[in-house]
Formats: C-alpha cells, structure tokens, sequence
C-alpha cells in the first residue's frame, strides 16, 4: 500500500482520489487551503446569482471523504522537498508521500497594475474571490458600479453576475472585439452587440491604467491608459486570464515552464511526481491542442489516466478532439474541433446567422478534400457525441450538413434552423445537398 499525496481538491485531483480509490487500497490524502471539500468552480456565479446555495455545488456529501478512506487537510503547502518526499505546509505540519501529485489549478492573472491588491479588487475562480464579490458588491445600493479587466469567458460571467443584481457595469476589453483570439470576425461582433443590448458599458481597445484608493485602501476607481478617463467603482474585476497556480515549487527542482513541465504520461522530471489538469504543461503540445488547457474536462481526463498509471499500467493522456462550451448572457456557446480566429489559406469557412442576430453556426473545412475541421455554434445546441465521431472519421463537410438535423441536440419544441442553414450553403457553394434525419447511431453504420 502506497501513501499517495494530492496537492488541490479540484475537478482534477478529485478524480484522481476517486479513481484511485476504485482501483486500489492506497492511502489517499488532498490537501487545499481554498475550502475543505470539493465544489463545482463553474457553479460559483450561479451562487451569487441566487440560483443555488454553494452547498449545493458540492457534488458529494460530507460524509464520502471519511467512508471512502480520503483523508482531507485543509492548508497551504508551504514547499516540497522531493529528496525526503515530504510537504511543508503552512500550519507547521509536514506531510509524506510515496506518490505525488500536483493538481493545484489556476490563479487570476495580474499584471503589476498600480492597485492591483486593494481591497474590492478580486478575480473570479476561488471560493474567496466570491465572498469578497458579495462583500464589495452585495447590491446596487453598496456598489455604483463594477469594472471588470479583460474580455474572456469568466469576464463575460462577472458582467453577467453584476446585471443580475442591477449594478452598473463597465468592461474594458483591450483587444477592438470582444474574445477576437478565440472567434472569428463575425461571432465575436455577435456578443460584443449583445454585451451592450444588456446594458453593459463595453470598452473596446481599452486597457487599465492604475486602480485608485480611498482613504481606507479600498479601490474607489480605475484609470483608462489610453484617454486618461477616471471611472468611479466599488469593485474591480481582474479577468485577464489565468496562469498556473504553482509558485510553492520555485525551488523544488520539479521543472516548470508557464506550468509543472509533464511529459504525455504526466510525470515530471522528478520519480514519483505528477502534476494534472490547469497547472500542468506539456512538455510537447499534443496535436494541435494547448500545452496548458484550463478546461474541467481535461482536468476530469487527466485524473483518470494519472490514476490509471499509480494503480495498474503506465498511459498515455490523449485529450482526443477539442471541444469546450460557454454561456454569453442568453447565448449558448459549443465548439467542436477547430474554428480559429483567423481563416487559413487551405480553409472553406460557412457562416450562417440568424436574422435575431443571436443564432449562428461557423463550419470550417479543408477546401481540397473538403474534410470537416470544426464546428462553432450560438444557440443552437448539437450532440457532442455526433461531432467526435465526425472528426474522428474525418467526414466531409457534405456530410455534416446532410445530418445537421440529427447532430441538434434542442429539445422538441425549440425551432429548428438546419433548412436554412443547408439552403444558403447550397446557394453559396452550387451544391444540392439535401437533410436527412434517421437515428445519430445509425448515421456512422451507414457512412
């Protein structure tokens, strides 16, 4: 029986107890210093929105760690001594191991801003980055308006969160579109309009200059660097990303990049470590994917696999086809494969609107062989499962359309879009292909 140590009690070094402990009689211990047991993060802005109470993001009771032999230390870990394989952790304890592994996440980005640690200055992704949400921003009342920095998917949550309870929000987004790294032209002006039809004051080009203080050290407004403009707040939003939470390891000799360096099996340079899900970075990116993907899914996959190798036989992480979701106020994001900002030479793109100016669907293909690359939906819901198996069989783009009404995963009665969807491409492209719907199984017995 080995002594198996788990750095953070995410979505990845949860799955890794879980799994080992269905394979196994190990001894299994997480250590977190953000909360005690496991929740779900991407729950968090439901909470403040009054959809849920944060117990209710706590997928399993209390009383699963103790019957399923987890042992749980609430704490920091101070630093890791990889030559006596023990944690120093911030209550004076030390921990040991036989088996390693760092699972520690993300942390919100700063960038050195003037402010940048005021009080009612917060990110979003920990459990304290939402109480001090509901202490500096309770209601409008208490807070005249929050500003938010940077225009990524938990910025566009944090808008969404303030509109919620009423309070005035400015967004300042440096790029000149909303999210325009990630989607191509024409949806990221889809959500910048909808992002101002919300009341949301969208500053496009806009960068952040300073974070001004009141008298008691809290921040009472921001800086735009490019005019000089004050604006008055009671919270500020640091959105600009995340980078890997993994400073406790400067001087542990365990490599690290951006992230702990992995290699495909997860293991590190030092025997016996691994790092999973945010905070690792693969030494050679797999496919086109990132090397660093914060993601829950791939932290979920990478619990398993690591699992797998402690308890049986050493695998190989293979993340399989990219494909993530979102939520842009009311529009509903899904992505499948790859549909990059910006159109490559040897691409065929097929974009389709809808005239609501809030539905919409981007293929990608190859123009030569016209294989199917990638799928980008705006609320339209599709079937995960259909568009795996697209890509993995390397289907063509007539194809996909022929069963876009089978790949919709809408329940009945929501309005379905696919005729003139295939219509325009036919009209675009000289083409007659014609929909079909059988069953989404059948469709790959039949291909």
């Amino acid at each position: 029986m080995k002594n198996i140590v788990i750095i953070g009690n995410g979505i990845a070094g949860v799955t890794a107890a879980r799994h080992i402990r269905k394979k196994s009689n190990h001894s299994i211990t997480i250590i977190s210093s953000e909360t005690k047991y496991f929740f779900s993060r991407t729950a968090l802005m439901y909470v403040y929105m009054g959809h849920m109470k944060f117990e209710h993001t706590q997928p399993y009771e209390n009383w699963f760690w103790k019957k399923n032999r987890i042992d749980l230390i609430q704490a920091k870990v101070e630093n890791v001594n990889v030559e006596s394989k023990t944690l120093n952790l911030d209550n004076g304890e030390s921990v040991n191991y036989d088996k390693l592994i760092i699972a520690t996440g993300s942390k919100p980005n700063k960038f050195g801003w003037s402010g940048q640690d005021l009080k009612g200055v917060t990110g979003m992704y920990h459990k304290q980055d939402l109480e001090a949400i509901e202490k500096y921003a309770p209601n409008p009342k208490s807070c005249k308006r929050a500003v938010i920095v940077g225009g990524g998917l938990i910025g566009i949550e944090l808008a969404e969160m303030m509109h919620s309870r009423h309070i005035p929000v400015t967004f300042l987004v440096r790029e000149d579109s909303f999210w325009n790294g990630v989607l191509p032209q024409q949806e990221s002006e889809m959500i910048n309009k909808h992002i101002l039809e919300n009341g949301i004051d969208l500053r496009l080009s806009s960068n952040l200059k300073e974070i001004i203080s009141d008298e008691n050290g809290k921040a009472t407004a921001v800086i735009i660097e490019e005019t000089g403009e004050r604006i008055d707040c009671d919270l500020v939003g640091l959105t600009a990303g995340v980078s890997p939470n993994i400073d406790f390891l400067k001087d542990s000799k365990i490599e690290i990049g951006r992230g702990v360096k992995v290699n495909e099996y997860l293991e590190t340079n030092i025997p016996d470590v691994f790092a999973i899900g945010d905070c690792a970075e693969q030494h050679e990116a797999i496919g086109l994917r990132r090397p660093i993907e914060a993601v829950w899914y791939t932290g979920r996959m990478m619990g398993e696999t690591v699992a797998e190798t402690i308890c049986n036989e050493r695998k190989a992480y293979q993340p399989g086809h990219w494909f993530n979701s979102a939520k842009f106020f009311d529009i509903e994001y899904q992505t499948y494969g790859w549909v990059w900002a910006k159109q490559a030479e040897e691409e065929g793109r097929f974009y389709w609107e809808h005239e609501n100016g809030k539905i919409g669907i981007h293929i990608n293909y190859n123009k030569t062989s016209r294989e199917f690359l990638g799928i980008n939906t705006f609320g339209i819901r599709m079937r995960h499962e259909f568009f795996d198996r697209a890509l993995t069989d390397r289907q063509n783009v007539e194809f996909v359309l022929k069963h876009l009404a089978d790949a919709n995963f809408d329940p009945e009665f929501y309005k379905k879009h696919e005729k003139a969807i295939v219509d325009q491409f036919n009209a675009e492209n000289n083409t007659n292909i014609k929909l079909l719907k059988m069953s989404w199984k059948r469709i790959f017995q039949r291909s």
